[in-house]
């Protein structure tokens, strides 16, 4: 995975680029960003990368028989066809498993390899066919563009969702300037050491405690496994974001925003108006509002976001850890409307009860199983075993490297839009001699990350990104 890394950024994505660059017709653009994606795709999935184009060949054929219509038939069976392909090949052995343990049945689990970012092109290929039926986008009579928006490689395999009709003109009429593609490559390197530098570095820590198992570990490791976690799935997920949307900025697509500081969140409500907002914005759209939003009642209305929390977290795997990391988040936000207090709180003891709860659910998000979980979560403020072992195991795990790229994430995740902008503001103000410097230096700045990441890469450290999986 290293060495395939290494190939993307330093071979395919520049010669991918250069070529889009000179290329004069927006068709043959368009083509070739294709071939590129499905090469991408089959780098991995070389098997899988034909269900994709099913899938793509499938919903361009649905939005077409729905027509200016809107025939209903033809989205019942397109949602039914998604969702069926998505069962088969993430959920058949999650629900034979689950039977086998309620009925106490002995049922052959099928070991079936799930396809890279299933979850990802078949969400995005749902809400094209479904706002076409909704009449929000007009039926695309070009295959080889259905195919683009759902094949895309910046973000195909780990988001963001991308809806269509956000992209439509970008695919029928786009420009690549020297500034936008500057910007999108120093976004790409952002986000490219956020994954390398930052979330590999927490993942050692994380693995180490939560392979090492409850019983080894005390409350100083369990704190430690915890919150480089936190750090690491953050990072991770919203440095994926970050090269995705800088890489479409590159070839002229600007993708909405996927993450906006979560961390600075004070309650759960607000952390998901600030985490993956691509998914959470997805499910509102196209499960929530369908259902009846809160628009029929308070007993309705909690219906609804149960439900939503429930798929959302059964989204994720299929594994009971992450349906219950859902329904754990789902609890807390009825639980701030419920109690007033808890909407009343002052910011900062806010924010320390939201990072407490986000925190202690990706415990249970990492876990193998809610034992194992409630195992961790027993160990975070009941393991007070201060013997040899599970000290120097803890301490073990703070090294100078760690604790630095601790310190850094934290920093990271405040959020710093203001003073940023403060400080351009600043520079504008003084002239544009100082804005030139200050953009050049952080140009400089993005190089160094680059080559440190290559540096990083080139030695084995990397881990493959967690979404990668969903």
């Amino acid at each position: 995975m290293t060495f395939s890394s290494l190939v993307f950024i330093c071979i395919f994505l520049p010669v991918v680029y250069v070529l889009h660059t000179v290329i004069p017709s927006l068709q043959v653009k368009n083509g070739l960003l294709i071939a590129a994606s499905l090469l991408f795709y089959a780098f991995g999935e070389p098997v899988y990368v034909l269900l994709m184009i099913a899938s793509a060949v499938m919903n361009y054929l649905f939005a077409l028989a729905m027509g200016k219509k809107r025939i209903k038939l033809f989205l019942i069976l397109a949602v039914v066809c998604n969702i069926g392909i998505l069962f088969v090949f993430k959920y058949t052995g999650f629900f034979v498993q689950s039977i086998n343990t309620l009925l106490h049945m002995n049922i052959p689990v099928p070991q079936i390899t799930l396809p890279i970012g299933i979850s990802f092109f078949t969400f995005q290929a749902l809400s094209y066919v479904i706002d076409v039926y909704r009449g929000q986008t007009d039926v695309q009579k070009n295959f080889f563009k259905v195919l683009l928006y759902i094949s895309f490689f910046p973000q195909l395999i780990a988001g963001p969702i991308v809806k269509y009709k956000d992209i439509e003109n970008e695919i029928n009429h786009r420009t690549v300037t020297t500034d936008e593609t500057a910007a999108g490559l120093r976004r790409f390197i952002v986000g490219l050491g956020k994954k390398v530098l930052i979330a590999n570095a927490m993942a050692v820590t994380a693995d180490a405690v939560f392979n090492a198992g409850a019983a080894n570990v005390n409350i100083l490791g369990a704190w430690l496994g915890a919150i480089a976690y936190t750090m690491q799935i953050y990072f991770d997920f919203s440095g994926y974001s970050d090269m995705a949307i800088g890489m479409g900025r590159m070839f002229g697509f600007h993708f909405k925003e996927n993450f906006n500081f979560p961390y600075a969140s004070a309650s759960i409500k607000e952390f998901w108006r600030r985490w993956h907002i691509s998914l959470s914005s997805w499910f509102k759209d196209y499960v929530y509002i369908p259902l009846g939003g809160n628009r029929k009642g308070e007993f309705r209305t909690g219906m609804n976001k149960l439900a939503v929390f429930f798929l959302c977290g059964l989204w994720h795997g299929a594994n009971w850890t992450f349906v219950v990391w859902g329904l754990f988040h789902g609890a807390f936000s009825f639980l701030e409307e419920a109690v007033s207090s808890l909407r009343k709180m002052p910011k900062w003891l806010g924010h320390l009860y939201t990072m407490l709860v986000v925190c202690i659910g990706f415990v249970i998000f990492r876990a193998d199983t809610i034992g194992e979980a409630l195992g961790m979560i027993g160990k975070m403020f009941a393991g007070w075993d201060l013997s040899a072992a599970p000290v120097s195991f803890a301490l073990q795990q703070c090294t100078p490297y760690f604790l630095c790229m601790l310190v850094m994430a934290v920093v990271l995740c405040a959020p710093a839009e203001k003073a940023v902008k403060r400080a351009r503001i600043g520079a504008e103000a003084e002239g544009s001699r100082k804005e030139t410097m200050v953009q050049m230096a952080l140009y400089a700045a993005s190089f160094v990350v680059l080559a440190w990441c290559i540096i990083r890469l080139s030695g084995g450290s990397y881990n493959p990104f967690i979404y990668f999986r969903f």
